[in-house]
């Protein structure tokens, strides 16, 4: 039997059904107006599935930039779990690099389009793999899981715990000291920033701005692109 994760103040859990996705669950019910602070989570052993939702007081285009607390969490939770050689990295917008490959996401949701509203919920989700289903390791080079990476004593409870720990330490930093601190953080676990990039679209990543959003240059010109384009609006 899989304990039950503990969560810190502030926050709750709650396990979905088998072959439930934590994230639509979260969605379904942030916007039937469950309190914020409510994790949703499968106890899945094959990967980590989790969706937290938030109550923002911000218009959106401050409350997106949650999604970057919510990475920080889950780096730092890595960090803390795995083995000290292996390195975690994000792909604007929503991907999850450890050892240089491809290996879970982020995915947000909201009800708000207009970045000067303020949304009534938003939700962001994680799901990093523990297990691929492949015949040998390395068949995909571009994509891994933690197992592979030799995360072997890492269970996705544990793993659960400590992200919703790391997070809630950062959405604390984020809502006293704004994004700058956030941005700090994130930047150096960014490994494509300076870099010509083809996803999400092609250009060279200049870095982000003060509102959290992608400069992407592309020859002469230079464009913004948000975190909201990439939200998963219902």
């Amino acid at each position: 039997m899989i304990e039950s994760p503990l969560f810190p103040p502030l926050l709750t859990g709650e396990v979905v059904p088998q072959h439930t996705d934590p994230f639509n669950k979260a969605v379904s019910r942030a916007m039937a107006g469950i309190d914020s602070g409510t994790i949703f989570y499968s106890d899945a052993v094959e990967n980590l599935r989790a969706a937290l939702v938030l109550a923002p007081e911000t218009p959106l285009e401050e409350a997106i930039q949650a999604v970057y607390v919510a990475q920080i969490g889950l780096a730092e939770s890595l960090g803390a779990l795995a083995p000290p050689e292996v390195p975690v990295h994000f792909q604007w917008p929503d991907r999850i690099k450890v050892n240089g490959a491809l290996c879970g996401e982020v995915r947000f949701a909201t009800d708000a389009a207009d970045p000067k509203a303020q949304p009534s919920w938003l939700v962001i989700g994680i799901d990093v793999p523990f297990q691929l289903a492949r015949n040998e390791p390395g068949e995909n080079p571009n994509q891994t899981c933690l197992t592979e990476e030799g995360c072997v004593d890492i269970t996705p409870m544990a793993l659960l715990e400590s992200w919703s720990k790391h997070t809630l330490l950062w959405l604390t930093y984020f809502m006293d000291s704004g994004f700058e601190r956030v941005h700090n953080e994130w930047r150096p676990r960014c490994d494509t920033l300076g870099e010509v990039i083809d996803y999400p679209k092609p250009g060279t990543f200049v870095g982000l701005d003060d509102k959290g959003r992608m400069l992407l240059r592309q020859g002469a010109m230079t464009e913004t692109l948000s975190l909201i384009t990439f939200a998963e609006h219902v």
